[in-house]
């Protein structure tokens, strides 16, 4: 079932809060992306982003502005996470998000309580939106995937199950960070040179991945599926995802049961859960299967929805080097690449996922796995950019990179645009390199 357009996606819709209606803003009416918030010695509380600021939740129901909805919904809007009302589904969802949409358009007869409920963005501190159970990465651009094989296997880049199922490993949920929180340089076995022994040390190909990460909303039970036709009812919405990966540790322990601590020292998401109803508009054909491809089993199968089962959501990779900060320079830009080119929909992670009966909870988290696109300047990771460090980039600093230095911050920001409709963004994923402890 994929989210219908209907008027809350209107672009001739305008709210009376003027920063929601600026051309560029990630979050005019038309968004209304969901997280969690905490105001400097206050508990966390729902918000849901608007212009330049952030529509508390608990506020409005406090102020029975939210009593068309079920009171089981309200009262998991009164929540310190968005897990409860992610349990909920997609008629607690469409009903929320028409009543916010509401409240807060221009000639709202109840702007003057609504506006009792926003706070600043730049007063509060944004939080995990979710208590995150379980956390799996996907493997799903075939860009990525034939890019990094052709660093390792130049003859054979795809392993033969690629296009056969969404390639995915658990990764570690307690590691997740919001966005601005610092990431340590990790310190781990690297692979050894000729017969000499493996050295104990700080990685020394720090890495980056530009991903988009799938919140799961209602569960499933242990030993049931998900069908793929039904897949989206289980997705709340997309945020962004940086996957830091120590590329030496990693080149050193995946063999033979994949990425183990080069991947759990942390993975930083964004605070805004763009739902999938505000990116109904942008909904895209499934990436089209090069001829000799072979179709997708029954249970990956996604039907008719294939007309509209991608997502044109544009991701970027930015870096801010100590240096340009120093200097006042900004953020370079290394990569931009649209979802719309993953081999496999989330609805299809999803379903595979669960295809063995595995159960899936509220706020669990999947990753797409690095977006990366066709051509040079749309390669979502260092290991890509730099063919695995031998051709270092130049920034516009005149510095170079092969991998990630300390103090380095990479900067993910994703966003949508389609004639016809607002631009809506995801925000910001943010993290800056921390220099490793003492071995």
């Amino acid at each position: 079932m994929l989210r219908a357009v209907d008027h809350t996606h209107d672009a001739r819709l305008t709210s009376w809060l003027p920063s929601a209606n600026e051309p560029d803003c990630d979050f005019p009416i038309q968004n209304l992306p969901f997280g969690v918030f905490r105001a400097h010695g206050g508990a966390p509380r729902i918000g849901v982003a608007i212009g330049d600021r952030i529509l508390d939740l608990a506020a409005l129901a406090e102020a029975d502005l939210l009593g068309a909805l079920d009171q089981p919904v309200v009262t998991a809007c009164r929540a310190p996470a968005l897990n409860d009302l992610m349990a909920w589904g997609t008629r607690a969802w469409s009903e929320l998000r028409r009543g916010i949409s509401r409240l807060l358009a221009a000639g709202a007869p109840e702007a003057a309580r609504v506006e009792r409920c926003l706070v600043r963005t730049d007063d509060v501190a944004l939080e995990l939106p979710a208590h995150i159970g379980d956390y799996t990465d996907f493997y799903a651009s075939v860009h990525h995937a034939t890019n990094v094989g052709r660093l390792f296997r130049p003859e054979n880049p795809l392993l033969p199950n690629y296009k056969w199922l969404p390639i995915g490993y658990h990764g570690r949920a307690s590691s997740v960070v919001p966005s601005g929180q610092a990431v340590r340089r990790p310190c781990g076995q690297l692979p050894p040179k000729e017969d000499a022994a493996p050295v104990f040390a700080p990685s020394r190909m720090l890495d980056y991945e530009v991903e988009l990460a799938a919140w799961v909303g209602p569960g499933n039970e242990l030993g049931t599926r998900v069908p793929v036709a039904e897949a989206e009812r289980h997705i709340f919405g997309l945020s962004l995802l940086n996957d830091w990966s120590a590329r030496d540790v990693q080149a050193w322990e995946y063999q033979p049961l994949g990425p183990f601590l080069a991947k759990s020292f942390a993975t930083t998401v964004s605070p805004w859960i763009v739902t999938l109803e505000a990116l109904a508009p942008f909904r895209v054909p499934a990436p089209r299967r090069d001829t000799g491809d072979p179709p997708p089993l029954p249970h990956l199968a996604a039907g008719s929805d294939s007309r509209r089962s991608g997502l044109d959501v544009v991701v970027e990779g930015h870096l801010h080097t100590g240096a340009m900060r120093e200097r006042g320079l900004p953020p370079a830009r290394l990569s931009r690449a649209s979802a719309r080119g993953l081999y496999w929909s989330f609805a299809q992670m999803l379903a595979h996922h669960t295809s063995n009966g595995c159960n899936l909870g509220p706020g669990d988290v999947l990753g797409s796995g690095t977006v990366s696109g066709p051509t040079s300047d749309s390669l979502g990771c260092l290991l890509e950019i730099t063919r695995r460090g031998q051709e270092p980039l130049e920034l516009p600093s005149g510095e170079t990179r092969a991998f990630l230095e300390d103090g380095d911050e990479v900067i993910l920001r994703g966003y949508c645009e389609r004639e016809g409709f607002r631009r809506i963004g995801l925000g910001e994923c943010r993290g800056i390199v921390l220099p490793a402890l003492p071995v």
